[in-house]
């Protein structure tokens, strides 16, 4: 094209659109690049990333395609592509701040305005910033100019349709391409940055808004009357304690370690005569342990999200999607690190060594009352040290002892572990277990990362012993989900002694069983427990033995150690399972045998009804307990409501060194009591990864470079919020 049909073409309408489009476009895909971190790999994603702005520019831009007059049309799109420009740009901003991306609630201040563009995010923008707005100052002097010169032919409506058509066309085939890389992506909405690399920031902002709505819908709907039911439910199935078991691990350190994708077979497994995972064998079968041979996930699409909410809450995750996503931000809890800290005095905190904003816990823990929250910033994060979903478990539990050492007593600390997640990759300098030999890479390499995680746990409890906590801790294993998915069972079934030709749902049921174990140092009479239960149980199970009643709250399972426990173990697509039959769908086998009950008698079929009426009625009402978000309207006796704004996870480990500083010989924390010394030689690992000769000086010195970094964007922070707040004193006084 020639320079003179070149602006020729500039001087039409289309032109002007045009123009817009690709400036939009080019600017965008710049801050994909330069600003947000999506973690995009591959040629494939890359394609998928750069042509994600494209269907919501054209479709918000085609809006100005309607318009007959010419100067109302030409404002009409330069302003969308200003607006658009703008909430770009504060995306940017926020982003930089906060590591994630604005949703509806934060833009317009609602419930999260705290969590938003402070005075002092203005003074995080860049030079760079000049491409996002550098751009609608040089049109807009085109404009003035007459170097762009307005086109007075209105666009042919059928032009305008068929631009718009296009728009949801591509827009379509974009999703499709997304969820061919990340199946379930709108459903599970795991992590805004998915959302954002594969869909695009408009799109994710439209998204966000549909859901956003959806939930103020219900909530609004929602009155403290709707509360009745949930509480007569949840009084009614309240289990009393065991009084040989309440209290038996009072005032105890709590340490939750979360084992990724573990299922309960791999626990006593041999695969080609050597054990796969020897030492969670030697905890599971110790006397010092309860453990539970019948123990299942009910997670749904939230996977390890759902098995967070239900240890932390006492209550299911949502029947589609994540409850963390979905609802977390802005939803009340009454959860374990609150009731914790306000009945018993406990500290808290989360290591994790993923990114925060993944399955929104940096938004979610705040409301669940976590004083601390130790993510990806806080570790090395060189290539090496990291799996697809983080640092590497043995790095992971390594690299939190200089931040564990310093939590005051007794506390609650969980470590989310990630190197057994699907597809069970991991370097070849980790592996000390020969892989299967189904066909199945990811059932092959399943037994090569479940016994690395092994030997990760060890390693930490090997510390736990040497550093003088171990002694008093009760410390809680689990697993969260299925790690080999119902597909891939037929390539397992051998390797369990089943043949894939006869396998069946019954089967697939049995392999939701996930350990669980309640370790508790002193303790001689630990056993190998059969009684059924599931995640939903933890809570009040884990609250009863440090003394603390459950009676008061709402949670919709019972202490596994009690009389009253029910047995009937619900699914969340309302399966389920009782020590006597397992129920998929309308079909119920018998456990053990795994025989369909063809011809149940009547006393079998008022059972299973009994049971399945149940198992509705409680998912129905944890449904309706999360989506109308009712806890706002129930606060029990003696408990005060979190607010999420008391929590920063900005500089955790620099606020532990203020807080051990203020309370002088009073401080709790093993570093006090190892005479204000550090316990980082006690740790031993065989982490390729690791120096060991230099491994205190570099983890001290790392550690204490970012607590002194970020108390100095912290103290920024502060002053810009202080200034702000007496102008808006002053303000008022006028």
């Amino acid at each position: 094209m020639s320079w003179t049909k070149f602006r020729n073409f500039m001087n039409t309408r289309w032109g002007f659109f045009t123009l817009c489009a690709f400036l939009f476009w080019a600017k965008t895909i710049f801050v994909y690049l330069v600003d947000f971190h999506l973690g995009v790999s591959g040629i494939y994603q890359y394609f998928v990333l750069l042509i994600n702005p494209i269907a919501t520019t054209l479709l918000i831009f085609s809006i100005a395609l309607y318009i007959k007059r010419t100067l109302p049309a030409y404002l009409c799109l330069f302003l969308l592509y200003t607006a658009n420009s703008v909430l770009l740009l504060i995306s940017v901003i926020y982003y930089r701040e906060f590591t994630d991306f604005m949703t509806i609630n934060v833009i317009f201040g609602y419930s999260s305005v705290s969590q938003g563009l402070s005075t002092s995010s203005f003074s995080m923008v860049k030079p760079q910033d000049i491409a996002i707005i550098g751009d609608l100052i040089v049109v807009l002097i085109l404009l003035l100019l007459k170097k762009i010169k307005l086109d007075e032919r209105p666009i042919v409506r059928k032009q305008a349709v068929a631009m718009t058509s296009f728009s949801l066309f591509f827009l379509m085939l974009n999703i499709t391409l997304g969820e061919i890389d990340r199946p379930q992506l709108l459903t599970r909405t795991f992590d805004r940055n998915y959302l954002v690399k594969y869909l695009g920031i408009d799109t994710f902002t439209v998204y966000d808004g549909l859901k956003t709505a959806k939930n103020n819908q219900a909530r609004s709907n929602a009155d403290s009357s709707d509360l009745n039911k949930v509480i007569s439910y949840t009084q009614k199935n309240y289990a009393q304690p065991n009084p040989s078991m309440f209290g038996i691990a009072k005032n105890k350190n709590i340490i939750v370690i979360h084992l990724e994708s573990f299922q309960q077979f791999l626990i006593n497994y041999k695969l080609n005569g050597k054990s796969v995972t020897p030492f969670l064998n030697s905890l599971y079968n110790g006397k010092e342990t309860y453990s539970f041979s019948n123990f299942f996930n009910q997670v749904g699409q939230g996977k390890t999200s759902d098995a967070e909410t239900m240890l932390e809450t006492g209550a299911f995750g949502l029947p589609q999607g994540s409850l963390f996503s979905a609802l977390g931000t802005d939803n009340t809890f009454e959860a374990a690190p609150a009731i914790l800290n306000q009945q018993s005095g406990y500290s808290s905190a989360v290591f994790h060594g993923n990114s925060g904003s993944f399955w929104n816990r940096d938004n979610v823990y705040k409301n669940f009352g976590y004083q601390n929250f130790f993510d990806a910033s806080y570790y090395d994060t060189d290539s090496e040290n990291l799996t697809e979903y983080g640092v590497k478990d043995k790095l992971l539990f390594r690299d939190s002892v200089k931040y564990l050492e310093h939590l005051q007593q007794p506390f609650y600390a969980k470590f989310i572990t990630v190197s057994n997640h699907f597809p069970f990759v991991i370097d070849s300098q980790n592996k000390t277990f020969k892989a299967a030999d189904t066909g199945d890479s990811s059932v092959d390499n399943y037994f090569v990362t479940a016994h690395y995680l092994d030997q990760a746990v060890k390693e930490f409890f090997d510390y736990l012993k040497k550093s003088g906590l171990y002694e008093n801790s009760v410390i809680v294993i689990y697993g969260d989900h299925y790690g080999i998915s119902n597909s891939r069972n037929l390539k397992l079934a051998p390797l369990l002694g089943k043949s894939s030709s006869t396998w069946s749902d019954y089967d697939n049921a049995q392999l939701q069983r996930v350990p669980f174990m309640i370790h508790i140092p002193g303790m001689t009479d630990g056993k190998v427990l059969d009684t059924y239960g599931g995640e939903i149980d933890v809570l009040p199970t884990l609250l009863h033995l440090v003394g603390v009643d459950t009676k008061k709250y709402l949670m919709f399972g019972s202490d596994l150690f009690s009389t009253d426990h029910s047995q009937t173990v619900a699914f969340r697509n309302e399966n389920f399972i009782t020590p006597h039959y397992t129920v998929i769908g309308n079909t119920i086998y018998e456990n053990g045998t795994g025989n369909v009950v063809t011809h149940p008698t009547d006393e079998v079929k008022e059972k299973i009804d009994r049971a399945q009426k149940k198992v509705s009625e409680k998912l129905a009402l944890s449904d309706s307990l999360n989506n109308q978000n009712l806890l706002r309207f129930y606060v029990p006796e003696g408990f005060t409501p979190v607010n999420p704004a008391d929590y920063n996870y900005k500089n955790c480990y620099g606020k532990l060194l203020d807080l051990e500083k203020t309370l002088g010989n009073n401080s709790k924390s093993l570093w006090h009591q190892n005479g204000d010394k550090s316990t980082l030689n006690d740790y031993e690992t065989d982490a390729p990864e690791v120096d060991n000769s230099d491994f205190e000086k570099d983890n001290l010195e790392s550690a204490k470079k970012k607590a002194s970094s970020e108390a100095s964007i912290s103290a920024a922070s502060s002053e810009s919020s202080s200034a702000s707040s007496d102008t808006s004193v002053a303000t008022s006084t006028k």
